[in-house]
């Protein structure tokens, strides 16, 4: 899990806030794949997916990263069924 789950523009108001939300599968698929930089096959492996699965994830993390930046949107880290690895 990440440290934080909330990420808010700077001079955004709570009450004006609009925010997409990403899983937590959609951060893992980004941390792996274009921040330590693992290929697509490495990653899905790892998050024990299919490669489409991940290749689905990271498309809509990023799209949503993306929508984030552009419209000034929060960005909120929730939801979705996951293991964490020492559990497994």
């Amino acid at each position: 899990m990440p440290p934080k789950s909330l990420f808010v523009p700077e001079g955004v108001e709570e009450g004006d806030r609009e925010s997409v939300v990403l899983s937590v599968a959609e951060v893992e698929a980004l941390r792996l794949v274009d921040y330590l930089g693992l290929t697509q096959d490495d990653a899905s492996f790892k998050m024990h997916v299919s490669r489409k699965t991940l290749w689905t994830d990271l498309q809509r993390a990023r799209r949503k990263v993306v929508e984030a930046l552009i419209h000034g949107k929060a960005i909120k880290i929730e939801e979705g069924n996951y293991i964490l690895d020492e559990e497994r």
